[in-house]
């Protein structure tokens, strides 16, 4: 039964993997591939019905503090878009030169990407260089970069990648310790690139013809602006004063902003779309029913026993722990890397791998910043890739070995950094 639970899961997988050429969206066969995984295991017989219960409760436990974190930071930064308080940032690009906008914008998109998350950063990066550069091939190039400085900004942060936030939910990773360790390799990921790229961005880019000015602010902008940032800033903190989950500080954040809105909306009837009760409404529930679908997927793998015997597996053919999870960040770019880094926790048990090991901070870093690598690795690239029409083999004839040299980067600076400090 082990082994037809795992042939039905790669061809689930391959469904998800092929969701437009099949034109069927990922989260149906996600959900479906969870539902009947967990049905051919309660059915083999392995385990009593019991047993397999108390698995799937303990799973869905874990799952659902990923998913409610994920809401409330959701609804927190549509909070802040509504309100058009990103225009704070946006504001202070005022240079016409190629080289001088294309740091800028992975800088403020790398430090973004940590405070928020890297698929929300790229959106909003990606939306800004559409009104100011108006040239499609240097913004192509651009948005490129804004992939490659989002993601690695995601992985230094507890908070700014999906996969770093279930490591840190997981107890895999503290996150004081994360920024500690990982902003030094995340940085080298993103700057080796960009001086790569700085020498093919020479001379002044062309600013759209038509007014692109961005929209007006709302009421109160910069006040819930501010209190977003500080909300999502203040998470981990609050999880290190109370110990209790990470969503519990990310929903005493969304509490907390959402009676300000309300006091401040109160009686304005044209503020009705500023306030939380409409903003829940833009939340995107088809990702968080697709993390639903393959965490759960993933699970029934790790309770059949299938990723403890692939972890073997790899250490008797490959050995070395360091190589082996540099391999699985490089196959984020081809495998999303959150099934990725849900089998790796499956995989290595924190009995053996307690919290900070090297193990899990070298998983962070490469399942993060390995998906930039093809455009279709990561959250953020294929989002862009809808945004600017960015076509596969273009990104990965101008960027992909751009992205690769930056990641190799970040590996070695990590295991040089690792070495002096032990």
């Amino acid at each position: 039964m082990e082994t037809i639970i795992g042939i039905i899961f790669i061809i689930g997988y391959a469904a998800i993997s092929l969701e437009h050429p099949l034109r069927i969206n990922k989260t149906a066969s996600a959900v479906l591939l969870a539902v009947v995984c967990w049905l051919l295991y309660i059915m083999s017989g392995s385990t009593n019905h019991e047993n397999v219960l108390h698995e799937l409760s303990e799973h869905l436990s874990g799952i659902a503090g990923i998913l409610f974190f994920l809401m409330g930071a959701m609804t927190i930064v549509e909070l802040v878009d509504t309100h058009k308080g990103f225009r704070i940032i946006t504001d202070l690009i005022q240079t016409d030169s190629k080289k001088k906008l294309l740091w800028i914008i992975c800088s403020i998109t790398f430090f973004l990407s940590a405070a928020l998350d890297n698929l929300t950063t790229s959106i909003i990066m990606v939306s800004l260089l559409k009104k100011i550069v108006d040239d499609k091939k240097e913004r192509m190039v651009m948005a490129s970069m804004v992939i490659i400085a989002a993601n690695a900004g995601g992985a230094w942060s507890p908070i700014g990648d999906v996969t770093t936030t279930m490591l840190w939910i997981g107890g895999q990773i503290s996150a004081m310790n994360i920024v500690k360790v990982l902003f030094i390799p995340a940085a080298v990921s993103l700057l080796v690139p960009l001086m790569y790229q700085s020498f093919f961005m020479n001379g002044k880019f062309s600013k759209p013809k038509h007014d692109t000015r961005m929209p007006q602010s709302e009421p109160y902008s910069r006040l819930i602006f501010f209190i977003g940032f500080g909300v999502l800033i203040f998470v981990p903190v609050f999880k290190t004063i109370t110990h209790l989950p990470p969503f519990m500080g990310m929903m005493f954040g969304l509490g907390l902003l959402w009676i300000v809105t309300e006091i401040i909306h109160t009686g304005k009837e044209d503020r009705h779309h500023l306030r939380v009760s409409h903003v829940l409404s833009k939340i995107d529930l088809n990702s968080i029913l697709f993390f639903l679908g393959i965490l759960l997927a993933v699970a029934a793998l790790e309770s059949i026993g299938l990723l403890i015997d692939f972890s073997g597996w790899l250490n008797s053919t490959i050995g070395n722990s360091d190589i082996i999870i540099a391999i699985l960040g490089l196959m984020s770019s081809v495998i999303d890397n959150v099934p990725l880094v849900a089998a790796t926790m499956g995989m290595y048990s924190l009995t053996d791998f307690p919290m900070d090991h090297k193990i899990w901070e070298m998983i962070a870093y490469c399942a993060g910043t390995g998906g930039s690598i093809l455009i279709i690795g990561s959250a953020a690239g294929v989002v862009v890739m809808g945004m600017e029409k960015i076509e596969f083999f273009w990104y990965l004839k101008k960027i992909g070995f751009t992205a690769l040299i930056g990641y190799v980067a970040g590996v070695l600076t990590y295991l040089g950094i690792f070495a002096m400090m032990n």
